[in-house]
């Protein structure tokens, strides 16, 4: 038997900080409550949102039908040798509390992805990424009820395509799948990844020729809380644009017109800008539009200084889509999932 809780007040699950009511919600620990909640929202044709930690949603005050959080827990390994180690852990463990989890037990490839809010379900949604690594990257499967077939399926990384801030998730089959279990595929013996400059800079500033795993982790949380608001103080969702991607004819003309770009190269052919040197440049670090504004260290992070809303956050993300547009010719698209949509 499950209990629904009605008109569930969901302001501190969503990481802007937005008052949320949502018409049902529920936090599922096992399967058979999952299954069980469901085939309740299936027979009552509800609309379903399915929460992980609320760090890359835009909600409005109200959501009908229902809201599941997956509480699914724990961390393990499940094979491990001279080099190389499987873990799976639960969608519902904090994604923080993993990477440094993972440290204590001596395996590495997720270090540079350390402080990013959220759940380890929400992780291979977005493949979330960050100072020159990808959760792809360090990805093996996952387990996931399939709503479509009513039952538990096995995904590798092919199954899932991962894109830059995309997957099967997130703009293929969204709603289809909800994440149970990740598994990832770690080394024993730390290799440092260095390729991001503004870590590199950093580290070599401390005088860390050669850093270890906790070096690396320490200087990414250091970088992240230098930049980006904690969302218990200041609400936000991190990223809130990706960096957009430009073909290299494109990339030259601006260039030309900009020589202070910032951007790195991409496929073969193309070059992804600096979403957050465009937003600044625009003039919008640090402006503020009633209770949202844009976060004065961090162009590419909008905020909620208390009391805003969805309505005047998306209104604010248009206004700045559409200057970026005008002064580069270069589309903004927006990193957080808007719903209902």
């Amino acid at each position: 038997m499950i209990v629904w809780q009605k008109e569930a007040d969901l302001t501190r699950q969503n990481s802007l900080g937005f008052s949320v009511c949502a018409e049902r919600y529920l936090k599922v620990e096992d399967l058979e409550q999952l299954r069980l909640a469901l085939d309740e929202v299936k027979a009552n044709n509800w609309p379903l949102l399915i929460l992980g930690g609320g760090s890359n949603l835009v909600l409005a005050d109200y959501l009908p039908g229902a809201v599941i959080s997956v509480g699914c827990q724990g961390v393990r390994v499940l094979a491990d040798d001279e080099d190389q180690a499987i873990v799976e852990v639960g969608a519902g463990e904090n994604w923080h509390g993993f990477v440094g989890k993972l440290l204590e037990m001596g395996l590495h490839g997720l270090e540079n992805l350390a402080l990013i809010p959220g759940s380890v379900g929400a992780a291979p949604v977005q493949n979330i990424g960050a100072y020159g690594v990808e959760l792809a990257d360090c990805f093996h499967s996952l387990t996931a009820y399939d709503r479509e077939q009513d039952e538990l399926v096995q995904l590798n990384a092919e199954d899932c395509r991962f894109g830059y801030r995309d997957s099967l998730f997130k703009s293929v089959a969204p709603g289809r799948y909800i994440i149970w279990q990740v598994r990832f595929s770690l080394r024993t013996v730390f290799q440092p990844r260095l390729e991001y400059k503004a870590l590199a800079n950093h580290l070599k500033a401390e005088g860390i020729g050669q850093p270890g795993a906790q070096q690396v982790y320490q200087a990414v949380c250091e970088i992240r809380n230098s930049k980006l608001p904690v969302p218990t103080l200041i609400g936000n969702a991190g990223s809130f644009f990706e960096n957009p991607v430009v073909t290299a004819e494109q990339h030259e003309q601006l260039k030309l017109q900009f020589p202070e770009l910032v951007s790195y190269p991409d496929q073969p052919g193309f070059y992804k800008l600096a979403a957050g040197w465009l937003i600044d440049q625009a003039g919008w670090k640090g402006h503020n539009a009633g209770a949202v504004g844009v976060y004065e260290k961090q162009a590419l992070v909008l905020v909620n200084h208390g009391g805003g809303d969805a309505q005047q956050l998306l209104q604010l993300a248009g206004q700045i889509r559409d200057s970026v547009q005008k002064k580069f010719a270069v589309s903004l698209k927006m990193e957080p999932r808007v719903y209902p949509g």
